[in-house]
């Protein structure tokens, strides 16, 4: 299944591990942090790396698949000598040990497969599930509620500035007029049909895989904004430079360009004040090979940064 570029329904498979597992350097007796812990993927690969001496803490805000990680990772033996579990978002990553700071920081901002693959959770318009995107299900508004409490304006600029989506404007319009004629959008495949409406007026060769191409901007667009996933990135950037040790190491994998350029930005600016002492100059993507057996790896970017040492960086 894997082979044919499929993933199995219930897993993951990480991405760029071996670039990550390259860059992080991971040795025994480290003190690390998973700063999105998933299906688990990358944190088993960096336990591995640690040889049952030292500690990896993982995040994450998913009530619902922190536990089955948990428990997975447990089954092959990383128990709370070597592993803490903490469900928290990783804006909060300077919480996640108190006093303690880390020689490696993973953080993958993709949405995992079991979430995308669970029609309940309502993260694909390929499946019809309750229109939702909530990464913790317990808090905030779902995404029907929130296209409810937009007007057309704020939706347009909703789906350009989270998404870069060229018929904003049309999709907002037609979402209008699906509430001014009475109607619900409540549905996966309910706004899945309005974005196929907004481009009907486009040649028949072209549609298909326009509509499939702006659903997979809208829900990312919805999807950031109910999980308010800019600002969770920029606090996130915001604190890492303090949990990292002198000389630790940070990487970080995006999905798109409006993760990416946030990134990217605040490496740059850290390292200008002399707060990395490097960081990426080049984006690194994975390999074709690695995008043949995971297609969810094409958009994919890598970025790194390494603390410089503080005493350096005072006089800097």
């Amino acid at each position: 299944i894997i082979r044919s570029g499929h993933t199995p329904a219930g897993t993951h498979i990480p991405i760029m591990v071996d670039e990550i597992l390259d860059f992080l350097q991971i040795r025994p007796g480290q003190t690390g942090l998973d700063a999105t812990l998933g299906y688990g993927g990358h944190s088993r690969r960096m336990l591995e790396q640690l040889q049952g001496q030292g500690h990896l803490y993982a995040l994450d805000v998913d009530p619902i698949e922190i536990e089955k990680t948990k428990a997975r990772l447990a089954g092959l033996g990383y128990g709370p000598d070597i592993l803490t579990v903490r469900r928290m978002n990783f804006a909060d990553a300077d919480q996640a040990a108190p006093g303690e700071k880390f020689d490696f920081v993973l953080a993958d901002l993709g949405v995992s497969s079991m979430q995308i693959d669970n029609p309940e959770r309502g993260f694909t318009f390929k499946y019809d599930g309750p229109l939702d995107l909530r990464l913790d299900p317990t808090s905030g508004v779902p995404a029907a509620q929130r296209l409810r409490e937009l007007d057309e304006e704020e939706l347009t600029a909703l789906f350009v500035e989270n998404s870069d989506e060229p018929y904003a404007a049309r999709i907002a319009k037609a979402v209008m007029t699906v509430y001014r004629k009475g109607g619900r959008i409540d549905t996966t495949k309910e706004l899945a049909a309005v974005i196929e409406s907004a481009l009907s007026f486009l040649p028949a060769g072209e549609r298909k895989e326009a509509v499939k191409k702006s659903c997979q901007r809208v829900f990312q667009a919805l999807r950031i904004d109910v999980n308010s996933e800019f600002e969770v990135l920029y606090a996130f950037l915001d604190k890492l430079p303090d949990i990292l040790k002198d000389g630790g190491r940070a990487a970080i994998l995006t999905f798109h360009s409006g993760e990416d350029r946030l990134v990217k930005k605040a490496f740059q600016q850290f390292y200008r004040q002399g707060v990395y002492s490097d960081v990426t100059q080049d984006v690194i993507r994975p390999s074709a090979e690695e995008c043949f057996r995971n297609p969810r790896a094409r958009s994919t970017k890598l970025r790194w940064a390494i603390r410089a040492d503080r005493e350096k960086e005072e006089t800097i």
